[in-house]
């Protein structure tokens, strides 16, 4: 679907730009934005490298398995079915801790390695509760410095770069509390569900 509306806007701007004789200008567009466009991909590789560099060398070094156990009380009150030494743990931990220091992308493999171990635990080929859980909370990514978009501004000639990380602490505070109501409110519906149906079999 992704595909089909990038392919409509840009049929449409062909269309328009060819109705009212700015074509010309529609060309200067394409290669001013394909140069930008590598040249900000340039510049964010170092950006992400750096990063995932170093959230690589914290698994290694086990600095992630320590913020794992120092963020275990949370993430076991959030996934209470989760085993206290499961390697999801340390992954679900290693993607918040990207998430809160705005790597998204950094974030993206431990949650994928988080979703495989959680899908193990439930032996389903469904999303099971505890994956719904996870993508909800991964999605609403508490951000306390937002590294990725503080990158963006200042490649592209802000006055103050930083002027982002308030709004964004505000913003992804409020979604993720949302997020985290949403799974316990769910989870009190299935207890309560569940409960109802074990009445229901002792009746």
């Amino acid at each position: 679907m992704l595909n089909i509306l990038w392919v409509l806007m840009i049929a449409g701007g062909i269309l328009f730009a060819s109705f009212h004789g700015t074509m010309g200008k529609l060309t200067e567009v394409f290669i001013s934005s394909s140069t930008e466009a590598v040249n900000l991909c340039i510049f964010m590789l170092g950006v992400i490298g750096v990063w995932n560099g170093m959230m690589e060398i914290a698994v290694k070094s086990g600095l992630m398995k320590r913020v794992s156990k120092a963020m275990y009380p949370f993430i076991h009150w959030l996934f209470p079915d989760i085993p206290p030494q499961h390697k999801a743990n340390e992954y679900i931990a290693a993607n918040m801790a990207a998430n809160i220091l705005g790597l998204g992308w950094a974030a993206t493999p431990a949650g994928l390695k988080a979703m495989k171990e959680l899908k193990k635990l439930e032996n389903t080929y469904e999303a099971s509760d505890m994956m719904c859980a996870f993508l909800v909370l991964n999605i609403s990514s508490l951000q306390l410095i937002p590294i990725n978009m503080i990158a963006y501004r200042s490649q592209y000639g802000s006055v103050n770069p930083t002027a982002v990380v308030l709004p964004a602490i505000l913003a992804t505070m409020i979604s993720t509390l949302a997020g985290i109501l949403f799974i316990k409110g769910m989870e009190f519906i299935r207890y309560n569900g569940r409960n109802k149906k074990k009445r229901r079999r002792l009746q």
